[in-house]
């Protein structure tokens, strides 16, 4: 995965509360098993006034001009609730969002995020609504939003900022400790071999 580190890019709002993963990519719009090939069904029943003919609704955010090239999305509380489907993620970092700004996450869509190189941050609601539109800056190493003159510290896990930061996933991040691993199995083999020998029959 792609770290992340610093960006800044025009932040598009969508600052609704409880938009769920079946709003950011309905299980109709999900016809393959792989991570792409979302991107078209992102938020489908808000983007089109007609999802089948994909005639776009003016009105809804990412169809805006500005909205052109933005990478970070503002939502509102409890974003991604729902279902667990992890194609919400992909279909996002797809389109081309690196980070979702919000009041508060549904567990397991966070977890998803991080999982998959897309920054979830906790900010309030206050603080999060005068960034619509404006061109911001999301720094990771210092746990920073910088929008115009204002500062917003963010806080997040020591594991899920190193994942982000070196573009792991949670297989490459069990892979970090592979020499601290084989030297335990060594050791647990020589000092108790019956129980080695126990695991592998």
């Amino acid at each position: 995965m792609t770290p992340f580190i610093i960006l800044s890019s025009r932040a598009a709002p969508l600052l609704r509360d409880n938009v769920d993963t079946d709003a950011i990519i309905p299980s109709r719009e999900m016809k393959s098993t792989g991570r792409t090939g979302l991107a078209d069904g992102l938020f489908a029943p808000w983007r089109y006034l007609d999802a089948a003919a994909r005639t776009p609704d003016p009105e809804f955010s990412l169809n805006r001009p500005e909205a052109s090239g933005a990478q970070i999305l503002l939502g509102g509380a409890n974003f991604g609730c729902g279902s667990s489907r992890e194609h919400a993620v992909w279909a996002l970092a797809e389109y081309g969002m690196r980070c979702v700004i919000a009041p508060s996450f549904a567990p397991i869509f966070r977890a998803n995020c991080i999982r998959n190189g897309l920054l979830p941050v906790t900010l309030p609601e206050a603080a999060i609504a005068p960034m619509a539109w404006q061109a911001i800056t999301v720094d990771l190493p210092a746990q920073e939003v910088r929008c115009a003159d204002a500062v917003h510290r963010f806080e997040i896990e020591p594991e899920p900022r190193e994942m982000l930061l070196e573009g792991l996933d949670a297989i490459d991040l069990t892979l970090k400790s592979l020499p601290a691993i084989e030297d335990w199995t060594s050791l647990d083999r020589k000092a108790r071999p019956w129980v080695y020998l126990e695991r592998t029959q």
